[in-house]
């Protein structure tokens, strides 16, 4: 399910609970990890490359909910790639990220949402394209448009970042916590038939240990 209830908390509790895991996937060197590194710590840091995968956690106290970012960042060697879906799998939201100054990265991210495509439906991932390293705007091989038109066709946030000058990093990952909260209020004004047959399967229960 698209979220974990998190102990002693219900929907019908006035501050809910959630728990979204994020992954970070992208070519090597893009800097997923100096983003998630960025956005965690608030710190920038050359990192080395990523063996597999490394794992981060941020909680943001919102005024409407708390929210347990569990945020995986997968290594962007090729030879990783074969097992990243294993790192995916499950996620609430992906960040596809691309060098602005390496345009073969962006094809990369291409490939990427394709493989996101066959194994989410869209309403159960938030994808978001992210144009990393403003700070190379001198050796800029993409532009803003472009990264812009090609999110706009397929329904994907877009932001341009860099972690190093800490441009747009919170903002990225702000703007996926309120499309994740915007698609629990969705879900919970319009039950889906799931969700009708659960709150069945409780009442005939109740029932059933009544008689």
């Amino acid at each position: 399910t698209a979220q974990k209830r998190m102990p002693g908390t219900s929907l019908e509790g006035s501050h809910p609970t959630y728990m979204y895991k994020v992954v970070l996937l992208g070519s090597m060197s893009v800097g997923k990890s100096s983003l998630a590194y960025r956005y965690v710590k608030n710190d920038f840091r050359e990192l080395l490359p990523t063996v597999g995968c490394s794992f981060f956690t941020q909680t943001l106290h919102l005024e409407e909910a708390t929210v347990k970012f569990e945020i995986w960042d997968t290594a962007g060697q090729e030879k990783y790639h074969s097992v990243c879906h294993l790192y995916y799998r499950d996620a609430h939201a992906a960040l596809l990220v691309y060098d602005i100054a390496n345009k073969a990265t962006l094809n990369r991210a291409k490939l990427w949402l394709e493989e996101l495509e066959k194994r989410f439906l869209p309403d159960e991932i938030v994808i978001a394209l992210v144009g990393n390293k403003t700070d190379l705007a001198a050796e800029r091989e993409v532009t803003t448009e472009e990264g812009e038109e090609f999110a706009r066709t397929k329904g994907l946030l877009f932001m341009e970042t860099s972690a190093k000058s800490n441009y747009q990093v919170n903002d990225i990952f702000m703007a996926i916590v309120q499309e994740l909260l915007r698609r629990e209020k969705e879900k919970a004004s319009t039950p889906s038939s799931h969700g009708r047959s659960t709150v069945n399967l409780e009442e005939s229960r109740a029932r059933m240990r009544c008689c």
